[in-house]
């Protein structure tokens, strides 16, 4: 079967939003990935030297965003570093 193809990916949200036609035709499921469900947490205790955690609430600070988001962005972009190597 011959795949739709949105000109935009406006285009495509318009279709998603409006909800009128299947958006499961404008999508190659034999390319698709399937990702680790991302609402099932784990708590980890880690114990961190006092200038990490001053450099940790200097980047929260500078970034506006709290030192748990830091540690978690952090740890994300470089795990996928360590999965394209």
């Amino acid at each position: 079967m011959t795949k739709k193809q949105a000109s935009s990916i406006e285009e495509f949200d318009r279709i998603f939003d409006e909800g009128k036609e299947d958006i499961l035709d404008y999508l190659d499921l034999d390319t698709a990935v399937v990702r680790p469900p991302l609402n099932k947490t784990r708590r980890v205790n880690v114990d961190f030297p006092e200038w990490m955690i001053q450099g940790l609430d200097e980047a929260a600070d500078r970034l506006a965003i709290n030192r748990q988001a830091v540690i978690k962005t952090w740890i994300a972009d470089r795990l996928k570093q360590e999965k394209m190597a």
